[in-house]
């Protein structure tokens, strides 16, 4: 048996796959924001939980939204800012008493989707993560791409392509930095953006919800949300030309995206045509923690 562990910024889920790759047992908890000890025993209990019910000792995998640094073994990058400079990877194999593998969420994501998932049999896979954070990952030929420094996908942390003049600078990033896709794409900021638009505060999925209700200020605000991500999507695909693009994370039930965001990214690609996809992931939202499971050979 194998286990998958999804670390987000709101919830820690795992699952427990067969050798087949069926789903034994899939589990969720709240993720506890801002304590790093809690947040090491949480994926600890999940585990032993996990191994309890289905009687099975089992490999562990783990996707955590940031990267084990290969200068320091410390986690960097994570938008769950209390995980950064953290020794993640030992202090949970310490607490586990076995070897674990980390890799970054978006990685475990797109290796799912680009398995049997949404991108099965593509040669070229972007998979994207747009949920508490904004990630990315890359899958090419039958191997995820790590990179040198182990950020390869990292779309989220450049600047949005294109600004109007009222996204530029843009608001402060967690990086250090001002106008990062992630502020604009990230379920925060989506609703970040519709509240200093309208002063109203809503939920991502609320705001979706009063758009389909007629209600022009939502609308509004989905409209800026797409015209974003097809601007941040089309500098993707320049560099990378892909051939399907899977997004994943809590924005990606979003379904009106798979049919608007394609219509507006034509003008900021260098192509006389895109035929590029874009599709929602086979495995839903969540399809990252299958992919952790496999970070492990067979």
């Amino acid at each position: 048996m194998r286990i998958g562990i999804d670390l987000g910024g709101t919830k820690i889920e795992g699952i427990a796959l067969d050798d087949q790759g069926n789903e034994l047992l899939r589990k969720r908890v709240d993720t506890p924001r801002g304590d790093y000890p809690a947040t090491l025993q949480a994926v600890t209990d999940l585990v032993h939980d996990l191994e309890a019910e289905t009687e099975q000792r089992a490999t562990v995998g783990m996707g955590i939204p940031g990267a084990i640094s290969p200068a320091t073994g410390r986690v960097k990058n994570a938008n769950s800012t209390w995980l950064i400079g953290q020794p993640l990877q030992i202090d949970l194999q310490d607490k586990l008493g076995r070897e674990l593998k980390i890799e970054n969420d978006a990685n475990c994501f797109i290796t799912s989707e680009a398995t049997d998932g949404a991108a099965a049999g593509a040669e070229i896979v972007f998979g994207v993560i747009v949920g508490t954070g904004t990630g990315g990952g890359v899958y090419v030929r039958g191997h995820s791409i790590v990179g040198r420094n182990a950020i390869a996908g990292e779309w989220g942390h450049n600047p949005l392509p294109w600004p109007k003049e009222d996204e530029y600078p843009g608001r402060d990033c967690y990086c250090g930095r001002k106008g990062c896709i992630e502020t604009w794409l990230s379920g925060p900021g989506f609703a970040y953006d519709h509240r200093m638009s309208t002063g109203q505060d809503h939920t991502p999925n609320e705001i979706v919800k009063l758009a389909q209700e007629g209600d022009n200020f939502a609308e509004a605000s989905l409209e800026r949300y797409e015209e974003r991500m097809a601007k941040s999507l089309a500098s993707v695909i320049n560099i990378l030309d892909p051939d399907v693009i899977v997004l994943g994370g809590g924005m990606s039930n979003i379904q009106r995206l798979y049919d608007n965001v394609p219509k507006l990214w034509n003008p900021y690609v260098f192509s006389d045509r895109v035929d590029t996809q874009l599709v929602p992931p086979k495995h839903g939202d969540s399809s990252g923690v299958r992919g952790a499971a496999w970070l492990w050979p067979q």
